[in-house]
Order: C-alpha cells, then sequence, then structure tokens
C-alpha cells in the first residue's frame, strides 16, 4: 500500500571525505549521506550526531542546513572531527586512512529519543559507535534501519539482529549461494528484512523466508563514493511507502546509480591547492 513520503532520521557517523589526488574535500558518513540523499529525494530528513567546530565539521553542519535538514538535536564539540583521506583507480574510490575524531562524543538522551520516535525511519551504521543504545533505540523508532558494511561479525550479527528491521550488509562479489546463506543467517538470528549488496553484482535481500535479486543500472560513473548509501536511501523511502520488496531494491539502483554520477555523497565540495596540515596520516586507520 503507497503511502505519503516517509520522515527520515539518519543518526550517529559523519565524516568528510578528502580526495588526496584530487584537491577536493566533500560532506559524508553514512548516516549524515542517508539524511541528506533522502531529503534530495523529497523526504524530509534530520539528523543526529557530534561535529567539530573546525573547518570540517563546519562544512558538514553547513552543507546539511544548505540542504534543509534539521539539526535541531545535532551536538557540536571542540575537537577534531572525523575525517577520511581518499583515493582514486579508475574513478573507484579507495581509503587510506581515517580518523574517528568527536562523532562518537555523545550520548542519545530522553529528548532525542521522543525527538526519534516521530520519524518514519531511523537510520545508523556500524560507524556510529550507538551499538550500546541500540535496545533504547529500537524502542523508539517505528523502522529501525542499521548498515553493517563488511565490517560485522558473527557476534554482532547475533547480539544487534533482533533489533533491527532492516539490516544492511557489505557481500563483495561473493558467489551467489554464499550470499544467500548469509542473509539467511541474519534472518535466523532475528533480523526482519536482510539486505546485501554486491557491488557490481547488484543486491539480493531476504523477507518473510524469500530472496529476491536485483541487478546494477547503468551509470555514467564519475565517483563510486556513496553510491552504497544512496543504494541505502533509495530501498528505504520505498520500502517505507510500498512494502515491496523488488520494487525497493530497483529504487535502491537506480539511485546509487545516479550517486555515482557526480563527486562527492552529496556535493558540497571545497577545493585545496594544498593538503591541509591537520589531516590523519595515510598510516592510520584504514577503512575498506
Amino acid at each position: 500500500m503507497q503511502k505519503g513520503m516517509p520522515t527520515v532520521l539518519g543518526i550517529g557517523d559523519n565524516t568528510v571525505d578528502v580526495y588526496i589526488d584530487r584537491g577536493w574535500m566533500f560532506p559524508g558518513g553514512n548516516t549524515v549521506n542517508v539524511a541528506a540523499m533522502a531529503a534530495r529525494l523529497g523526504a524530509p530528513a534530520a539528523y543526529i550526531g557530534c561535529l567539530s567546530f573546525d573547518r570540517y565539521g563546519t562544512l558538514i553542519y553547513n552543507a546539511l542546513l544548505e540542504e534543509g535538514i534539521d539539526l535541531s538535536h545535532c551536538r557540536r564539540a571542540d575537537g577534531q572531527n572525523a575525517c577520511a583521506l581518499i583515493g582514486h583507480e579508475n574513478n573507484d574510490r579507495r581509503f587510506l586512512g581515517s580518523r574517528h575524531g568527536i562523532r562518537g562524543n555523545f550520548t542519545l538522551n530522553d529528548a532525542d529519543f521522543t525527538y526519534m520516535s516521530s520519524f518514519d525511519v531511523v537510520h545508523t551504521s556500524i560507524h556510529s559507535e550507538l551499538n550500546g543504545q541500540i535496545g533504547d533505540i529500537a524502542s523508539n523508532t517505528r523502522l529501525l534501519s542499521y548498515d553493517f558494511s563488511n565490517r560485522w561479525t558473527d557476534a554482532l550479527r547475533d547480539q544487534m539482529a533482533e533489533f533491527v528491521d532492516v539490516a544492511f550488509i557489505s557481500l563483495g562479489s561473493a558467489d551467489p549461494d554464499d550470499c544467500e546463506a548469509q542473509v539467511r543467517t541474519w534472518s535466523a538470528a532475528g533480523c526482519k528484512t536482510v539486505v546485501g549488496t554486491r557491488g557490481g553484482e547488484g543486491s539480493l535481500a531476504l523477507h518473510d523466508g524469500r530472496i529476491y535479486s536485483m541487478g546494477i543500472k547503468p551509470a555514467e560513473v564519475v565517483d563510486t563514493l556513496g553510491a552504497g548509501d544512496g543504494f541505502v536511501t533509495g530501498f528505504l523511502l520505498e520500502w517505507s511507502r510500498y512494502c515491496d520488496v523488488p520494487r525497493a531494491l530497483e529504487a535502491g539502483a537506480r539511485n546509487a546509480a545516479e550517486i555515482c554520477s557526480v563527486m562527492g555523497a552529496f556535493g558540497h565540495g571545497v577545493a585545496f591547492d594544498v593538503p591541509p596540515d591537520d589531516l590523519p596520516s595515510r598510516t592510520g586507520t584504514v577503512r575498506a
């Protein structure tokens, strides 16, 4: 059944993606991207997280304001913002290093829980450092989405699955039978809907015991960074409105292709001639 455009709240991680080889930096982070991309698609959206007062946190904050994102519950604090170094090979991004910064320096409170209960979709991620509050988040949401990326473990799956309505997991280009087996373990652990993304091989989803699959959409690839978040956003908006898995998978694939056609996850790039002197080292934490 069709519903109106859902309201979407992203909670947690943020970063500034610094394109070292191209001289640009862009606002990003999974939950920031989902909020911004949802707004681009016409959904009222908001973001809760912790942003610094430095150039990186300010870049994200101002970009979200320009996109019409409600930041009334967003925190700002002293310290360094999260930041990621990005390189490219044939327009495909590579993570070279990062710092977590202050992104996890906040605790959700009663006012936040009351606020999030008003949204149709609440989205968070494995990078958001909120796993300790996942039970409270789930108790105050209508539909809780969680992006586990490719960093999940069996232990984390078993800990989190019962709280999550839609789990997104990255499966790479693994054999289809292996992918199907993986999503079934998430369903067995208690997750209602499981979506596995497979890069250029498309996606699959498990709901009510049935497996669905979808290929990718043609794209004029300029930059692949943010494509996965574009898929998540497209899927969630369509799923929330129609409860139709094939339709949601197609919407995810379509939006991922659109995101590939622009630089940065949702634009708002700032150019630089010389890399700033406060970037993380390339020998720092590397995120796949």
